[in-house]
Formats: structure tokens, sequence, C-alpha cells
């Protein structure tokens, strides 16, 4: 894996878990989202 892909992987899980983290906990149960998956959904979004 070359460095730009490696660092727009990087770049894109911590959107994802800043975007996460700055929800409600409400909001994220009406996702099915519980507090504690957020790192790996976020891994998870990398991986796609």
């Amino acid at each position: 894996m070359n460095v730009a892909r490696s660092f727009n992987n990087w770049r894109k899980y911590r959107q994802t878990v800043t975007e996460l983290g700055r929800m409600t906990s409400r909001e994220l149960r009406d996702l099915g989202i519980d507090r504690a998956d957020i790192r790996s959904i976020a891994r998870a979004s990398v991986a796609r």
C-alpha cells in the first residue's frame, strides 16, 4: 500500500470517528450504533 493511500485511509477513518463522535447517544441509538462501536465502524468504512 502506498503512502498516499495510507494517508487517505487514515483521513477517512478519523473523519468517520469524528462525525459519529459528535452525535448524541440518542442519534447513535436511532442508527443502531453503540458508542463503543464507533472505532470498529470507522475501520470497516476504510476497508470498503
